[in-house]
């Protein structure tokens, strides 16, 4: 209640202008002070019989009243100034009538002409007070008929001292506001530019805030599509991967990779993840090494390529396996000094592909050089190494097997008292399957175990074990036993092998010496041909005859 009342009786406030809110406050106060000591005063006045209930002064006062609350209206209405001219005009005239009444100029109550000309210079300002300074000199005169003239020019002279330093008071008074109004304004200025400048910083740091995670969360998402492709070894599970994850990880609806080809003249297409890409997959697209494409420009200049508006940039053709496309952007994937192929990516967005996106996205293609090219050294290595083991495979059996056609026994048994040479031909269906497997030949329960010994991929020979019970159960102790044994034997005999050949290699080497040597020191032909066919039959074993013959070279006539 009491908080509606105070809204109810405070003065209205006008934003846009300030000396209208100043006069209405002026106004508020002085009409809801007057209202209760005018009531006051005619009670007063009545209780001490200074005059009648319904006298003229009374009414006079009655009348101030009424306007007052009308003057009260209108300044709460917002028509602040004529509610000012009004208040200042009925005191001047209530002023004027009450001194009529009381005396003329003698009476008190022409005293509160200096009251109205302050009440105009407070609130209509020095102009308006200045005309009721001269409509209270008038008054003066003629109240002054009935009185002397000298009072008249008295009060005269007293309204215009009185109007001369209600100018200057009313001037300086202004002067203050106007200053207090500029500083005021200025200082509102001020407050809006310090307001528009932290909107701005905020805005800045919002932006750059906002800018920062998105770079943080592309490199987070370079490292994590980094992890992903380094695990990956095999080029053609490589780049479709690269593609996927390029594509749902920075939301661009078309990625695609090209490899240059061995004659260095073309990109060629080798992965992409969507449907027009996969089309374009279908038909082997490639582009020329030059500058009338995007991916081309990038693969030839070693230089990203980037175009924010398709349709303004004269390098881009329209593809209609792509017809959505808006920005493309061709990455260089560079293996060292060498360029060999580009990143393609492609978005609906137009204005897609920002300084860091390019930074970014040029770090991506970077790790995914490395890894293409990485995978494509796996692969020679994988390759090579596949021939090399071969090779070595085909050594090997080749190796052991002229070396077992030589050897007097190929294997030997022991059956609990002595050690007797295996029978060629004596092997067991265990021993068999072992050797045509070369797997271990084991059932759950067996009197016999095969183990095959291998050396470097090639099953060089069988370990055989039979059990003299009987049916048995062989333990997983007794298997890791026979296998260590059998691994060992074959290093065993490889050693063994080399051995034989170093020696046998060396005796051939001497013996080829020993002939050279003899043969050198023949001085004829005869000597040397006898010597060389005698020294051959000496060394070759098994060699029954050795013929040494001459032979004349045809000679070949020009016919002309």
């Amino acid at each position: 209640m009491k908080s509606s009342l105070s809204r109810f009786l405070a003065p209205p406030v006008f934003p846009e202008d300030e000396e209208k809110t100043r006069s209405a406050g002026f106004i508020n106060a002085i009409v809801l002070t007057n209202i209760p000591i005018l009531v006051l005063f005619i009670i007063i006045r009545v209780a001490t019989g200074s005059g009648e209930l319904f006298g003229p002064a009374n009414l006079i006062l009655a009348a101030i009243i009424a306007t007052l609350s009308i003057v009260w209206l209108l300044m709460k209405a917002g028509w602040v100034r004529l509610a000012g001219y009004l208040h200042v005009t009925t005191i001047w005239l209530a002023s004027t009538m009450i001194a009529l009444l009381s005396g003329g100029i003698n009476s008190t109550t022409f005293t509160s002409y200096f009251v109205v000309m302050l009440m105009a210079g407070l609130l209509l300002g020095w102009r308006p007070a200045i005309g009721f300074t001269f409509l209270s000199i008038l008054a003066a005169f003629r109240l002054a008929n009935s009185e002397t003239f000298g009072a008249a020019i008295e009060g005269t002279v007293l309204f215009i001292f009185g109007a001369i330093f209600l100018y200057l008071i009313i001037s300086s008074l202004q002067k203050a506001v106007q200053r207090a109004q500029a500083n005021s304004s200025e200082l509102r200025g001020s407050n809006q530019q310090l307001t528009e400048l932290r909107d701005l910083l905020e805005l800045r740091v919002q932006e750059r805030t906002a800018a920062l995670e998105k770079r943080a969360a592309q490199l987070q998402t370079v490292a994590s599509v980094a992890r992903t492709i380094v695990a990956l070894k095999d080029l053609d599970s490589l780049l479709p991967e690269i593609t996927k994850l390029v594509s749902e990880q920075f939301g661009f609806y078309h990625t695609g990779i090209f490899l240059v080809d061995e004659s260095n003249e073309y990109a060629v297409l080798q992965a992409a993840n969507s449907e027009g890409g996969r089309r374009m997959l279908d038909r082997h697209h490639q582009l020329r090494l030059d500058s009338n494409s995007i991916v081309g420009y990038a693969t030839s200049r070693g230089e990203p390529r980037i175009a924010l508006d398709v349709g303004a940039d004269a390098v881009y053709f329209n593809n209609p396996d792509l017809p959505d496309t808006r920005s493309e952007m061709a990455l260089p994937l560079r293996a060292g000094r060498q360029t060999i192929g580009a990143l393609d990516v492609q978005s609906t967005d137009t204005n897609a592909f920002s300084q860091e996106d390019i930074s970014v996205l040029a770090t991506l293609a970077d790790q995914v050089a490395i890894a293409i090219e990485n995978a494509r050294l796996f692969g020679e290595s994988r390759s090579a190494l596949s021939e090399s083991q071969n090779t070595i495979e085909k050594y090997v059996k080749q190796a052991w097997g002229s070396f077992s056609q030589q050897m007097k026994h190929t294997g030997f048994v022991f059956d609990g008292k002595q050690v007797v040479p295996l029978e060629k031909g004596a092997r067991r269906e265990q021993i068999k399957a072992a050797m045509e497997t070369g797997r271990l030949s084991l059932e759950r329960a067996a009197s016999t175990i095969a183990i095959p010994i291998r050396l470097r991929g090639q099953m060089i020979g069988v370990l055989d074990v039979r059990s003299k019970s009987g049916q048995r159960e062989w333990t997983r102790d007794e298997i890791s036993m026979l296998e260590a044994a059998a691994e060992r034997a074959a290093l065993a005999l490889e050693n063994a092998r080399l051995v034989d050949s170093a020696q046998r290699r060396a005796a051939r080497e001497r013996a080829i010496g020993e002939i050279s040597a003899r043969i050198g020191t023949a001085s004829n032909v005869d000597a040397i041909l006898q010597t060389a066919v005698e020294e051959l039959g000496r060394n070759i074993s098994g060699a029954a005859e050795v013929t040494l013959e001459l032979s004349s070279p045809k000679i070949e006539q020009d016919v002309r």
